[in-house]
């Protein structure tokens, strides 16, 4: 799962981000309104977690921007704005949830989750190639009816190449999503994972779904 946080307080996104990246999702930090529209355009999020008081562009603004855009993207708004009046405003304008600063982290953690769970798109919640089955709220695999055990960096491995089936995807592509990190050709991390990922899916089975593509990278799928 991938979040934007947008939020200018630099302590206050850092709790968050640690938080948040501690229970496996990926993050990103945009600092202004005008970089969160951006990154909004510019990626996919599983959930938005919107600041009201943002520099250069307000964060209601914002949000109505992620309403045009992305319109089914779930938006937590994480604001010091408690009033009533402003609790109705981000609501109406298309915000899924409100919650007010300061704040209990576990709360915004569940709220997140809630979120997620209630999304408009359950295709998105569960993933399937063939006869393998990801279950990205709830963070089960299964393949065949049988359950995997998987680590959380396993997992969020899993769930980019499901989340791209039948394309391939470059290590450098696979490095920033799931590590969060720019690429380093002299790392072998991402061919060490998916060798423990492939082990796990696919050791045990005649057809195999994840597959080598030379000098290019991984794709998952009935046939590469």
């Amino acid at each position: 799962m991938r979040v934007l946080i947008a939020e200018d307080d630099k302590p206050v996104a850092s709790f968050v981000q640690k938080g948040l990246e501690a229970e496996q999702y990926a993050v990103d930090i945009a600092q202004d309104g005008d970089e969160a529209q951006f990154m909004v355009s510019q990626f996919d999020y599983d959930v938005a977690v919107l600041d009201l008081t943002l520099p250069r562009i307000d964060g209601l603004d914002v949000l109505k921007h992620i309403r045009e855009s992305k319109p089914a993207m779930p938006v937590l708004i994480l604001t010091g704005r408690n009033r009533v009046e402003d609790r109705v405003k981000g609501l109406d304008l298309g915000a899924d949830d409100y919650l007010t600063k300061p704040f209990s982290f576990t709360e915004l953690s569940a709220r997140v989750r809630a979120l997620l769970r209630r999304s408009s798109m359950p295709a998105e919640v569960m993933l399937r190639v063939a006869d393998l089955e990801l279950n990205r709220v709830e963070r089960v695999v299964k393949r065949a009816g049988n359950a995997i055990e998987m680590t959380p960096k396993e997992f969020s491995l899993l769930e980019y190449l499901m989340r791209n089936v039948g394309r391939c995807v470059t290590r450098a592509m696979i490095i920033e999503h799931v590590w969060n990190l720019s690429f380093d050709t002299m790392t072998n991390v991402v061919d060490v994972y998916i060798n423990y990922v492939r082990k796990k899916v696919d050791q045990n089975f005649e057809r195999k779904l994840i597959h080598t593509i030379r000098g290019v990278g991984y794709q998952i799928g009935e046939e590469a």
